[in-house]
């Protein structure tokens, strides 16, 4: 693969990997990590990929590959709750991507998402957190597209009310 083809492919989907991610892992820094990982393994893999399906979704193959290689190096198979994400973020020092976060009121959205299913969750993350399309996130996570639609509709549904019971709480 050439430089300029690599430039072009890693600013399209740099923020989309790295949104993605870090909801999986909800830790800034061991995102940067994967990322840059994730990136690399495209950079030398390129030629294997076929065009059988979409780039992005080839692309985020790799990640969720990432990911399984950070849990299973890690010795554990689950990520970490926001709880502790959060947590980290009222240091000083915490990250200004996880500061950031804090400071304009996700938190909330951020907890309401360990509230779902996994199923839900991927769902979610692969397609606000990663851009993907709804037939993209079907052939990642072996769904029909439908099926994706409806997992999608039902765990937006789950989020609007638990943010709308959480803001109801709060006056």
């Amino acid at each position: 693969m050439n430089n300029d083809k690599f430039t072009e492919i890693y600013q399209k989907f740099f923020a989309r990997v790295y949104n993605f991610i870090c909801a999986r892992l909800k830790n800034a820094a061991t995102a940067d990590d994967l990322t840059s990982e994730v990136f690399m393994r495209v950079y030398q893999k390129f030629e294997t990929f076929r065009g059988d399906s979409a780039m992005s979704t080839w692309i985020f193959q790799i990640a969720s590959n990432a990911i399984a290689d950070h849990f299973r190096r890690q010795g554990r198979n689950l990520e970490d709750d926001w709880a502790e994400f959060f947590d980290r973020a009222a240091s000083s020092d915490a990250e200004p991507e996880v500061q950031l976060l804090k400071s304009e009121g996700r938190e909330e959205l951020f907890r309401a998402l360990d509230r779902l299913t996994e199923r839900e969750r991927r769902v979610i993350e692969l397609k606000y957190f990663g851009g993907l399309s709804n037939g993209e996130i079907a052939i990642l996570l072996e769904l029909g597209y439908s099926n994706v639609g409806f997992i999608n509709h039902r765990a937006i549904e789950k989020l609007r009310a638990a943010l709308e019971k959480n803001s109801r709480r709060s006056i």
